[in-house]
């Protein structure tokens, strides 16, 4: 199993990094509810990969989002949020292995069916 507690800190030092005004915006308190949340996408792509079964984590992407949504973010948000993962995902050195495989089949898997549901909104 890989370290993803270590990758939702690389994760979310990374969307701060992009977007300095995160920090400006939300201080201490967003940056850790950002890592929180990053951490609970890593477990979700993790239970995926034990049961086998994409729809779990496409399942989780789409409810996660319509709580988001209804906060005041948008679809692009998370989309961009599983983006930094699966980059974070490519670079890592067991890239290779099947796990990290089906993490980054996972997130693609979400991104379209996140991608066709904000269409037909």
């Amino acid at each position: 199993m890989i370290e993803t507690a270590i990758l939702a800190e690389i994760v979310t030092d990374k969307i701060y990094e992009l977007d300095p005004s995160l920090h400006e915006k939300y201080g201490e308190k967003g940056k850790k509810k950002c890592l929180e949340d990053n951490h609970h996408h890593f477990k979700h792509l993790h239970t995926a990969w034990e049961l086998n079964r994409s729809k779990f984590f496409t399942d989780y992407a789409v409810w996660l989002d319509g709580i988001l949504t209804r906060h005041g973010m948008t679809t692009q948000h998370l989309l961009d949020n599983f983006d930094l993962i699966g980059q974070v995902l490519r670079d890592h050195p067991e890239s290779g292995s099947r796990e990290i495989g089906s993490y980054l089949s996972y997130l693609s898997e979400a991104r379209s069916v996140l991608t066709k549901e904000a269409e037909g909104k």
